[in-house]
């Protein structure tokens, strides 16, 4: 039976560029706490976490960096376009992040925000390790021969 597509749950902003320059090892959902007029901001779809990333700092979680456009009908209350958002996780979820960044040296990267199935704006967060320079190109030709893989299977079921 196919799943019904929920109209509260939508795609704001997806990072693709963090699979690429990452081993991404884990990851969790987290709620963001927001102005009114970034929430309609978000629901217009101005935003993007392609520069963002998240760290842990005096107990709490922050997302840095992370753009949210200007709501044009907010002209007196508006928002600031990249202020720091304060991420909310349980206290457990947050010594976890605490001990895998300043201990092992991981790194928290923002993979996709979105509206989840009630209509709040949830980030999906990864826990990740930089790729050096020869995993990246070895990523990138593992794509390649994926792509010409799938083109000749293609062609030799047309034969």
């Amino acid at each position: 039976m196919a799943q019904k597509s929920d109209p509260n749950s939508k795609l704001i902003a997806e990072n693709r560029r963090a699979r690429f320059d990452y081993h991404i090892e884990s990851d969790l959902e987290a709620g963001i706490m927001l102005l009114g007029s970034e929430v309609k901001s978000l629901r217009q779809g101005g935003s993007n976490l392609g520069e963002s990333y998240a760290s842990v700092e005096g107990g709490e979680l922050w997302l840095i960096n992370g753009y949210i456009a200007p709501y044009a009908q907010a002209k007196t209350w508006g928002h600031e376009e990249r202020r720091r958002r304060k991420l909310l996780v349980s206290k457990k979820e947050l010594s976890r992040l605490w001990n895998a960044t300043a201990r092992e040296g991981m790194t928290l990267v923002p993979l996709k925000m979105y509206f989840n199935d009630r209509g709040v704006v949830k980030v999906k967060l990864g826990v990740a390790k930089g790729k050096k320079l020869a995993d990246k190109r070895e990523t990138s030709a593992k794509r390649d021969w994926d792509r010409q893989k799938a083109r000749i299977l293609k062609n030799n079921a047309r034969d």
